[in-house]
Parts: structure tokens; C-alpha cells; sequence
């Protein structure tokens, strides 16, 4: 027996949370024809998605394979997104991932992406690969996205939830990340802390993302409109937000060693956020316990921005 809630709205959808698979997720499922409320505790700007670097490329997500699906179907919206940098926020930008073949995207990527090749020695000291990917400013493409979402008839309401089943739509969408752990309650969504330095640009054009092989840090450099992003950490577990100076002067100090010019560029901001971290990324259709449908899209890792559409893609099948 159909219910009034299902009656009278039938189609809508609340998503839970506004990050960038929250937004994205909402957008897409708006452009379907579905009436779509966004709840977010805080705005996108305050979202541990502001933080993100940017840079397409899956990075701590499990499972590969469909990471990597999620990857590509996304690659193929920023690529048009790219046509409009300063609306969307979205480049596409040549740089060098380090410790990578190119035997290593032979298969999934390599036919999608033209004009990869092995970096030089004058590029990179040590196995390259050169390659031309979409690096995302955050700050200008999370606005950028909830003004599309509202565009196309959507609405973002600042409200805290303590429990799913108060989103009252016949289907809640779950894109809450870290606070899935509390709100599902899912112990194995866990934090992974990464700091960031946002320094003054010497001129840098090229991002570069290198590995390493001992000590697994990873340390890269990604020029954004108007500033230079510095990175990075993984620490597990770790749910401290505050930046550490110690930490922050390790990161200028391997990001100086890559390309000396950084090492007196002026610090703009210090930046820390904690990733989604899950074994396996949660994309799947669920009820609530009065049988509304819930769909689950959360534990992306560090690669929420690559796979926000194709994510958001298959999150809208479910939710159909």
C-alpha cells in the first residue's frame, strides 16, 4: 500500500552529506529528473573535500578494477569540464607521476589518455611517466557544482543528521565519508590524515607526484590558479586536524629537493584533512528500517575527486 510519503513525493531524493561525491551525486541525480535535497552539516568550502589536491589519478581506493571503471567514466566529464577552467575549476595539465611505467596503465588507461610516455632524466630522476591528466582546484569547482546542482532544480540545506532515517524521502543517499563511521555505523570507514602547504607559485607549470620506495611517503607539487599545493601525508588513523610544523617542514623540504625554486617560495596556508579510508569503497543499495531505500556511496579513500562521476553515476542507478 503506497504510503503519503511515497505519494506525495515520490522521485525525491535526499543525499546526505556535501562533499564532492555528495554534490556530485546530487547533481547527476537532479539532471535525471529527480527532486533532490542536499543535507550537509557544513558547506562544501568547510568539507574535507576542499583540502583534496585535485589531481585525477586513483590513489588509496580499493576495489582497483572498479576504481579504475569509476576513474575513466569521471575522466570523461572533466575532460568536457576542462573546456571552462574558470567556471569549473577544471584543467587538464601535463606532469610526471614518478615510480610509474607505463606498463602499469597498459590496459585500463593508456588508450584513454594520448601522449603518455616515459619521462626523461631532465624531467624525472628515475622511472616516469609523463602524462596530461585533470587537475581539479577545489576551490572554485565544489561551488561550481552545487550552483549546477541548484541549477538544475536541487536544493543544499545546512542540517546535521544523527541517525539516516530522519532524511524524509522515499530514497536517502548516504555520501557522508568519515561520518559514515558513526552515522551507519560502519567501524571500518577510518581516517587518513594528509597535511598540505599551499605556498606562493616561483613559476612552476607542470605538477609531479613521486614515490618513496622505502619510506612510502609520498610527495608531490600541483600548481593551482594563483598558488602552489605542497603535499603530502598518509598517516592512518590519525583524526587530528591541526596542522604539525614539523610535518609541514618535511613536506617543503622533499618538495624542495624535487625542484629547489620551492624551497623560498612564501608559505600562503597550511592545510590538513582527513580522507575516507575504507577497504573497500561502499557503493550499494540498502534499506532503512521502515523499508525506504538507502543507497551507500562512501569510503573513496584519496580518490573521491577522481571517481566522483562514475561514482555518482552508478549511485543514481541504485537509487532508481
Amino acid at each position: 500500500m503506497e504510503t503519503e510519503l511515497d505519494g506525495e513525493r515520490a522521485g525525491e531524493v535526499v543525499v546526505v552529506g556535501g562533499g564532492v561525491i555528495g554534490l556530485t551525486t546530487a547533481v547527476v541525480l537532479a539532471e535525471r529528473g529527480r527532486r533532490v535535497r542536499v543535507w550537509t552539516r557544513e558547506p562544501a568550502e568547510l568539507t574535507t573535500s576542499v583540502v583534496a589536491g585535485g589531481l585525477w589519478w586513483p590513489y588509496r581506493i580499493e576495489p582497483v578494477a572498479l576504481a579504475q571503471a569509476w576513474a575513466l567514466r569521471s575522466l570523461d566529464v572533466y575532460e568536457e569540464l576542462a573546456a571552462r577552467p574558470e567556471q569549473t575549476g577544471v584543467r587538464m595539465l601535463e606532469g610526471v607521476l614518478g615510480e610509474t611505467g607505463l606498463d602499469e596503465v597498459d590496459g585500463w588507461a593508456a588508450a584513454r589518455l594520448p601522449g603518455l610516455r616515459a619521462a626523461s632524466a631532465a624531467e624525472y630522476a628515475g622511472t616516469g611517466l609523463w602524462a596530461r591528466l585533470p587537475l581539479i582546484d577545489m576551490s572554485t569547482h565544489l561551488p561550481w557544482l552545487r550552483e549546477r546542482l541548484l541549477a538544475a532544480g536541487g536544493t543544499v540545506e545546512d542540517r546535521a543528521v544523527t541517525d539516516l532515517a530522519e532524511a524524509d524521502a522515499p530514497v536517502v543517499v548516504n555520501c557522508t565519508g568519515l561520518g559514515a563511521r558513526d552515522l551507519v555505523p560502519d567501524p571500518a570507514v577510518r581516517p587518513v590524515r594528509g597535511q598540505l602547504v599551499v605556498v606562493e607559485n616561483p613559476g612552476i607549470d607542470n605538477w609531479l607526484v613521486s614515490a618513496d620506495a622505502d619510506s612510502g611517503e609520498t610527495t608531490y607539487f600541483l600548481p593551482q590558479p594563483g598558488r602552489l599545493l605542497l603535499g603530502g601525508t598518509a598517516e592512518e588513523d590519525a583524526w587530528s586536524t591541526e596542522p604539525d610544523p614539523a610535518v609541514a617542514e618535511a613536506i617543503v623540504r622533499r618538495c624542495a629537493a624535487l625542484r629547489p625554486e620551492i624551497a623560498g617560495a612564501p608559505v600562503l596556508a597550511h592545510l590538513v584533512g582527513l580522507r575516507p579510508a575504507r577497504d573497500t569503497v561502499r557503493l550499494e543499495r540498502g534499506t532503512l528500517p521502515d523499508g525506504r531505500l538507502l543507497v551507500h556511496n562512501y569510503g573513496h579513500g584519496g580518490a573521491g575527486v577522481t571517481v566522483a562521476w562514475g561514482c555518482a553515476q552508478e549511485a543514481a542507478r541504485l537509487a532508481s
